[in-house]
Order: C-alpha cells, then sequence, then structure tokens
C-alpha cells in the first residue's frame, strides 16, 4: 500500500488514505473537489521530491522542481512518472518521428538498405548538417520578405509610405530614397508608375528605366530589408526580431521543396520508397509498408520500428505522420504520445500518474487508452489516473472520489471501492453514472453559414451548412476532419474561438486581476476608508517592499537549488501593516484573495462587483480562490474563464466556436456547462462546438458528424441533422456509441 496520513494540501481535510500498489486507481470528483492536489500535489510531489532528494545538488538543480506536500506521512512511493495534458510543444524541428524515436530507427533503415548509398544515419536527419538541406537548414521554409507589408500606397515618401524603421522624413535611410531625384517624395505612391513602385522595392531594370537614373550604389528596399535583416539572422536582437516577423513571410524551401533534406539523402529509397515519403505516410499506413521490408540483416530495426508505429496506431494516433511537427499535436495527442514513449520500459514498480488521459479521444477510441493503462499496471507498476470518464472507472481495481463539493466544500473521501458499488453510492460522481437527462426538443435555426469545397487536411472537398442561432456540435473520431472544418468556418466567417490554451499571465496574475473586478474591490475600500485607490494594489503603493508584492521572497543559492520562502516582513499578506488597517465588513484587501469566487459574490456586495463575479461562477468556476494564479489553472478552467467573458460582453450577433469545453469536468458539472451555452445561444449568439462527451451531443440543436475514419480514412461529412437522428447512422461510430444509454452503460459498453 500507499499510505497516506493527514494530507492538507490545498484544500485536502487532514485525508488519510491507502492506495494499493500494483494497481490501477481512478480518482474521481468534481472539479476542484481536490483530486489533483491528492494525486499529484501530494502523491506524486513528494515521490518525485525523495527521488530527486538521492542527486547531488548540481543535478538536483536540473532536475524538475517538486515542492513537498503538507503531510503527516506518505509511505510506499516509488519513483514517479507524470504524464500530464501539456503540449509537446518543441521547436520547428520536432515532430512526432523525432520525438517519439521512431524516425531515429527509419533513418537507420535507410542508412543499411537504401539505395544508393549515402551514407551513416546522420545523412538522413534534418537537424545534422551531415543531412539538412544548406538552404534552409532543414526547417523545410525559408523566409521570404513581404514587399507589400513594406509600403503604405496611401501615403508619399515625405508621409512615412516606407513602413520599415528608420525611414522617417529626414532621417538618413528616408534621404537614400527621396533625395536621389528619381522619385517624387511628395506624391503618394498609388500614383507613381509601375516602373517606379518596382524601383523602389526591386531596383534592378525598372530602376535603369527611371530619369534621372538612381545613383551606382542603389539597392532596393527588398535588398537593402534582406542585407540588414535576413542575412543577419543569428545576430538579431529583439527589435530586429519583431521587424522580421512583421515585413517576411514563410516560403516553402526552393531547393528542398520542404522536405528538409539534403539532395543526396531525398535520393536513396527503401521499398521503392524516399526517406520523406515514408515519414509523411500515416503511421498505421507506414507500419504496414516496412512489414514488407525482408532484409534478414536489419529485421532487428524493422522490428523496433513496427513496435513504435503498431503502439502509437493502437492508442488511437494511427492517422497522424511522423513528419507531423510536434508544435500542431492536441493536449490529447501530446499525452497519448507520451505514454507510448514509456510502453517500451522495462522498468517495474514504477508510479504512474495520469491526468485524464481521454482527452481528446472518442467514446470509440476510449477502450485503446484503457488497455495501455492496464498493460502498465499488469508489468508490475501502480497507475494512478485522474479521470471522470465512465469508461476508465469501470475496468479500475479501484476508485477513490474525493469531494463532495468543490473548493471548502471537497478535499474529503467520499467513496473507495469498486466500480459496481460507486453505481449505487450517493455520491456526486455515483448519481451522475445514473442520472442521464432526457432530450430536450430542439431550437430551430433562423439562418445558414456555408462552408464548401472545403480541403484544408483530409478533407474531401466537403460542403456543409452551420444553423445560425443554435448550438451545433462537431463530433467524429480523433482526426476525422473535425478541427480542419472549423478552421474553414472561422477563415470564411468573423467568429470568437474560445479554446483550452492558457491565458496570458505572469506571476502576479490572478482570478481577480483577469476578471476585471481588482479596480472595483480598490475602489470599494478606497471609499469605506477615505484613502487613495492605489493603496490597495498590491502592484502599486500598498505593496509590501521587501517582497515588493509578491508574498515570497526568492534566494539564488547558486548551484543548489533556488529558494522560496514567504515574505517575513508582510507574512505573505504582499501588503503593508498600514493597508491591512483599513477593512470593508471585516475583510481586509488580502482576505479577499483568500474569498472563492462564490464567497466574494456573496460578501462583497457592490453591484459591480457582484456582476463581474456572477458569470464566473455561472460557468462552475465559484470554488477558485480571487487571488488563486492563472498559471495553475487546468486548460478546461482557462476555457470556462474565456467563456464567462463572454457572457458578460452586451448582447450581440455572434459565432463563438469551442474547442472541447468538458475538458476537466465533472458529470455532474457538463449540465451547468450546457446551461451557459444554452444562454449563449439564446442572447441570439451562434455556437459552434467540437466535442466527444455524449451528453452534450444528445442535447445539441445539431450534428455534424466528421469520418468514418481517423486521417486518410475520413474527412467526410457522415451525417447532418438533429442528435436523435445519428444513432441510425450505420457508419457512424458516434452514432453507435449514442445508441447506448444511460451512462452506465456506456461505461460497460
Amino acid at each position: 500500500m500507499i499510505r497516506i496520513r493527514g494530507a492538507r494540501t490545498n484544500n485536502l481535510m487532514a485525508v488519510s488514505l491507502d492506495v494499493p500498489r500494483g494497481a490501477l486507481v481512478v480518482f474521481a470528483g468534481v472539479s476542484g473537489s481536490g483530486k489533483s492536489s491528492l494525486v499529484f500535489d501530494t502523491i506524486a510531489a513528494e515521490a518525485g521530491y525523495q527521488l530527486n532528494e538521492t542527486y547531488p545538488p548540481f543535478v538536483r538543480n536540473r532536475l524538475p522542481q517538486w515542492s513537498r506536500p503538507e503531510v503527516d506521512l506518505i509511505e510506499g512511493l516509488s519513483p514517479v512518472v507524470v504524464i500530464d495534458q501539456r503540449r509537446l510543444g518543441g521547436n520547428a524541428r520536432s515532430t512526432v518521428g523525432t520525438i517519439t524515436d521512431a524516425y531515429s530507427y527509419l533513418r537507420l533503415l535507410f542508412s543499411r538498405i537504401g539505395e544508393p548509398y549515402v551514407g551513416e544515419s546522420n545523412h538522413f536527419s534534418f537537424n545534422d548538417p551531415a543531412g539538412m538541406c544548406p538552404t534552409c537548414a532543414g526547417l523545410g521554409e525559408t523566409l521570404t520578405p513581404d514587399a507589400e507589408r513594406m509600403l503604405d500606397p496611401d501615403r508619399s515618401l515625405d508621409h512615412g509610405a516606407i513602413l520599415l524603421p528608420g525611414f522617417d522624413n529626414g532621417q538618413y535611410r528616408y534621404r537614400r530614397y527621396a533625395e536621389i531625384g528619381s522619385f517624387d517624395p511628395s506624391r503618394p505612391l498609388r500614383e507613381w508608375t509601375d516602373d517606379e513602385r518596382q524601383a523602389l522595392l526591386h531596383g534592378g531594370a525598372a530602376a535603369a528605366r527611371l530619369t534621372p537614373r538612381p545613383p551606382k550604389d542603389y539597392e532596393g528596399l527588398v535588398e537593402f530589408f534582406e542585407r540588414i535583416y535576413l542575412h543577419t539572422a543569428d545576430q538579431l536582437s529583439e527589435r530586429k526580431q519583431a521587424v522580421l516577423d512583421r515585413f517576411t513571410r514563410s516560403a516553402t524551401c526552393p531547393d528542398c521543396h520542404g522536405e528538409r533534406l539534403c539532395a543526396a539523402a531525398r535520393t536513396a529509397r527503401v521499398l521503392d520508397r524516399t526517406i520523406v515519403e515514408m515519414s509523411r505516410l500515416e503511421i498505421g499506413e507506414l507500419a504496414g509498408v516496412i512489414a514488407g521490408v525482408r532484409e534478414p540483416n536489419v529485421a532487428p530495426v524493422v522490428a523496433a520500428l513496427r513496435e513504435k508505429l503498431t503502439a502509437l496506431t493502437a492508442i488511437g494516433l494511427g492517422y497522424l505522420s511522423l513528419a507531423r511537427p510536434t508544435t500542431t499535436l492536441s493536449g490529447g495527442e501530446s499525452q497519448r504520445i507520451k505514454t507510448v514513449r514509456h510502453l517500451g520500459s522495462s522498468l517495474t514498480e514504477m508510479l504512474y500518474v495520469f491526468d485524464e488521459p481521454t482527452v481528446g479521444l472518442h467514446p470509440h477510441d476510449v477502450r485503446s487508452m484503457t488497455g495501455l493503462l492496464t498493460l502498465l499496471r499488469d508489468r508490475g507498476n501502480t497507475v494512478l489516473v485522474v479521470e471522470h470518464d465512465p469508461g476508465v472507472m469501470r475496468v479500475a481495481d479501484r476508485i477513490v472520489e474525493i469531494g463532495p463539493g468543490a473548493g471548502a466544500d471537497g478535499g474529503r473521501v467520499v467513496f473507495d471501492g469498486g466500480f459496481d458499488d460507486l453505481l449505487v453510492a450517493g455520491t456526486p460522481t455515483g448519481r451522475g453514472l445514473r442520472e442521464s437527462p432526457a432530450p430536450r426538443r430542439p431550437r430551430v435555426a433562423n439562418g445558414r453559414l456555408r462552408v464548401e469545397n472545403a480541403r484544408r487536411n483530409n478533407l474531401r472537398d466537403v460542403g456543409v451548412d452551420v444553423p445560425v442561432g443554435v448550438l451545433t456540435v462537431i463530433t467524429g473520431v480523433a482526426g476525422s476532419g473535425k478541427s480542419s472544418l472549423v478552421a474553414e468556418l472561422v477563415d470564411r466567417h468573423p467568429a470568437t474561438v474560445v479554446d483550452q490554451r492558457p491565458v496570458t499571465a505572469n506571476r502576479r496574475s490572478t482570478l481577480l486581476t483577469y476578471s476585471g473586478v481588482a479596480p472595483a474591490i480598490r475602489r470599494l475600500f478606497a471609499r469605506r476608508n477615505g484613502v487613495g485607490a492605489a493603496l490597495f494594489s498590491a502592484n502599486s503603493a500598498g505593496a509590501c517592499p521587501a517582497c515588493e508584492g509578491v508574498g515570497v521572497v526568492r534566494t539564488d543559492l547558486a548551484f543548489m537549488d533556488g529558494h522560496e520562502s514567504v515574505c517575513e516582513a508582510c507574512g505573505g499578506r504582499r501588503f503593508t501593516d498600514e493597508v491591512l488597517t483599513h477593512t470593508v465588513d471585516g475583510l481586509t484587501i488580502a482576505d479577499v484573495d483568500d474569498l472563492t469566487v462564490g464567497e466574494a459574490t456573496r460578501r462583497l456586495r457592490d453591484p459591480g462587483i457582484v456582476r463581474a463575479l456572477r458569470h464566473i461562477a455561472e460557468v462552475g468556476l465559484g470554488y477558485v480562490r480571487l487571488g488563486q494564479p492563472l498559471t495553475t489553472m487546468s486548460g478546461g478552467e482557462c476555457q470556462r474563464l474565456k467563456i464567462a467573458r463572454e457572457l458578460a460582453r452586451p448582447d450581440e450577433h455572434t459565432l463563438y466556436v469551442l474547442d472541447e469545453p468538458t475538458t476537466g469536468l465533472h458529470l455532474s458539472d457538463i449540465d451547468t456547462l450546457l446551461d451557459v451555452l444554452g444562454r449563449l445561444v439564446d442572447k441570439g449568439n451562434t455556437v459552434v462546438v467540437i466535442e466527444h462527451d455524449l451528453e452534450v451531443i444528445r442535447r445539441a440543436d445539431w450534428v455534424i458528424d466528421l469520418g468514418p475514419g481517423p486521417g486518410r480514412h475520413g474527412g467526410r461529412v457522415l451525417f447532418e441533422g438533429i442528435p436523435e437522428r445519428l444513432a441510425e447512422c450505420r457508419e457512424s461510430a458516434t452514432g453507435a456509441a449514442l445508441a447506448v444509454r444511460p451512462r452506465s452503460h456506456e461505461a460497460s459498453a
């Protein structure tokens, strides 16, 4: 057992629990109940901390940092591997092939049996000088000047027609063009001849035809720009980089045509395919192609590569290609790739911790993920999963529910047992599994938004009508083309996109600042106490001078870990003692940070404050404290924050596009989300949602289902209509999942 006694991290109420080792344990509960506090911030944090302590200080400083949890005792831990939803990211050189090492095996294969022989495996690497295209340095793209952005045709040279820095009237660069006699500096560029405009931009023959001709050392603006900015790319300052971003565009490399590799590497073939052609195949298809390699001397390479490709296909990522940049992967795709990377490990007795591994998965694909989780367990590991999906709960050896509510109303173990017992339990999760609201009558559309001839990615000349004034859900298995279709919709019709990307934040950004309610609270305190409002800002006059209003002081310990400690001057309260003498109804400005959204709407009666916070509570975030840093919020919480901001806008007819808004939501919270989306629709807006959750699909007004499979097996519209008719579509995996109900049955499907 992993024995936990007296866990008090965040909102945990001195939780004591025995978690079985060598088992698959699911932690459930409503959003904000304390699941992550127990699994990630207590169990994983202590395991990570203890492992790091075995290394010398110099090494520890380069390892992931873990803060010790507030807990009386934890025993029975193993080295921990955390597989979260953070996107893989990377840079322009990082692909699915490089991040999974599958491309390394492919390079090795080509270096041994490729015809003609090119060289060792590094000669097939676009990240190695031996293999990269010298023109684009292995990126597949080159930056080219965007001449149209450099000029404002409605202005003259005298009035700033050249938009590049340093060309204002009278400056040296301005004089090199305006005072040579070849151009009329007082006439708008729109009135110039074509030769004059071409000469200004490119020089050359057009400049030679001007009267008088420019001097011999004349260079067009584009040539000047390339010399100053493009040819000094390695020494660019931030200012020059900003200019580069503004006045250039990416273009396919003219030498390698986007293939990244040098000419020699592009000639070698295996099974009559180049390495570029193979890396651009879908992974599922590539696995079948590689099986055709029969040479015995590379049998180990083929076996290792096929194992990687088969694992990626089994987890539902067969529609990707090895050439797919990691920067384009979703959080769910990133998490599944991380999972595959651990399947080849021969380590046992490890502690694997997953954060909602079914995010981004269609119900049809959930079984693939549960198979991987049970495989990790069966190899002798302990697998802890924070999850809401009934399908994962059903295969768990044990389910622990934290709750019953969120924030101060949670933090306790309310259930500890098996799935069958949970189905009859009186907990929020038990009730959510049993209850499935009856479908309602769909709203009637009042217009259509047309998308036709859509060919982005795998879309096959798709044409659809998106109804106006209703809630439309776009469904389909992962990789079927949902995001591509929505991207076409957004390109062709103005829209507000609410995705799961973190809101822009720094260490001082909190829910209080993001919601816009901070100024109203400062004015309230100033009005009640007869002092200036700036006194109640931790970023201004009222800030503690010792910690500058941050609440903690960081000490640099050179080769040892930097240490953050609570500021001794203010005790972590962030404000000076003078500021904390001023109160409103018994609350200091520091006390306000500790209030939840729900508490603040009750304790701070100011109409402006209540109005601003009401929408946050309506999207199910009433448990969040006003002082919680935005950097600690999940993707689902950030998305709901954005929705709350949209709710606060005046009534207007807007197209809203949301990307899986149920991410991170408990079964019982989905009703709240649907009510919020319904309010947006009732205000006259059009809401389009990419979603896999069957309850959201059932209660939509209109459904567009893509498929039938991922990648080249998808890209077609299988169904358009009201949800209750989708179950009749035989090709649709979504229809098959909808035909099974209620939720407890979905889990057993």
